[in-house]
């Protein structure tokens, strides 16, 4: 049995650890205070709001974690900058925000063309798929430091007053929504390394792919469909289902989840049947479930109509008036 705090990433550790960072970042918007760009307390969830007076400037950063070590693996690095764009843009939807531009931000212990080049090629084609303009950035050469390669971006969007979804309007008896994920995405890499690799090795084959597909298939970008969504029914919370797996619903909202989620497939089973408890698998990952849409019940059928689309998504369940997050059909709750 292996879960994420054992590999190395204990997130509880890590929220405590962090209190006096966030506290004193906290304490910096008094600087804004009633400024152009002034902090919007309370708001943002998974994106920061910047009070721009019609309208909000939200921001976000991210990068795309150990997944990178994968890539250097196989020596395949085309499609970790889509992925670094995906972490940032999903979360500035999640406030109901445009993405509009991103800076990355690239640190290397040596320059090398080729891995630049393929790195440039996943971003380009993850702006693309995003919509985004990549209007700067910095690299890096830092030999003393960083053994390999980090890919990290910041990125911006923009959402009209009064138009922001913050989760205040969820009430029980909304539908919630789930959209397929494309895999392991960029969450969780830790774990599934530390439990595979070293028993398996990377060109292990499972289901016709090998286990380095898997790996690095790289995280989807849900800016169209839930772009569309916003403009077609009426949302009421939205979720990126990162690290943290379900967990990442209770940022939106006291109220509870009663949901079904669908069977556990690919490189979830995989993980699952080498020795990680199903309760952390939902902790951790997002079996099969990258992004969550949250409406009111007589807008699901219109909703599942516009998302499915661009990408499978299907009705997982239903907010609760109780709390938590329980999920019906493994017995299980969070």
């Amino acid at each position: 049995m292996l879960t994420y705090a054992q590999a190395g990433v204990d997130d509880e550790k890590t929220a405590r650890a962090l209190k006096s960072v966030i506290s004193l970042a906290k304490a910096t918007f008094e600087f804004r205070r009633g400024k152009i760009g002034e902090p919007a307390e309370d708001l943002g969830h998974y994106s920061a709001l910047l009070d721009f007076g019609s309208f909000y400037l939200a921001m976000t950063t991210d990068g795309v974690g150990t997944k990178v070590l994968v890539a250097e693996a196989v020596g395949k690095f085309d499609t970790v900058g889509i992925d670094m764009i995906a972490m940032n843009v999903n979360d500035l939807l999640c406030v109901g925000a445009e993405p509009v531009a991103l800076v990355d931000y690239l640190a290397v212990k040596e320059p090398d063309e080729r891995v630049f080049g393929e790195i440039a090629k996943g971003l380009y084609d993850g702006a693309r798929q995003a919509g985004i303009a990549i209007v700067g950035g910095e690299t890096a050469v830092m030999p003393d430091l960083i053994n390999g390669f980090d890919l990290a971006g910041t990125a911006i969007g923009i959402v009209e007053k009064g138009k922001a979804i913050t989760g205040e309007k969820i009430r029980p008896g909304d539908a919630v929504i789930g959209i397929s994920s494309s895999g392991i995405h960029s969450n969780g890499l830790t774990l599934a390394r530390k439990l595979l690799i070293p028993k398996y090795g990377l060109d292990y084959e499972y289901e016709s792919r090998k286990l380095w597909e898997w790996l690095l298939e790289p995280t989807r970008i849900y800016v169209k469909p839930i772009l569309g969504l916003i403009e077609s029914v009426e949302v009421h919370g939205l979720a990126h289902i990162t690290g943290g797996g379900l967990l990442n619903l209770k940022r939106l909202t006291g109220y509870g989840f009663s949901l079904t989620m669908p069977p556990i497939g690919g490189i979830f089973r995989l993980i699952h049947e080498n020795g990680v408890p199903l309760e952390e698998m939902f902790r951790v990952f997002n079996m099969g479930v990258g992004f969550v849409a949250i409406v009111p019940a007589d807008e699901k059928e219109k909703a599942l109509e516009v998302l499915n689309r661009h990408y499978e998504s299907f009705e997982l369940g239903a907010v609760t008036k109780r709390p938590g997050i329980r999920v019906e059909n493994y017995g299980i709750s969070l």
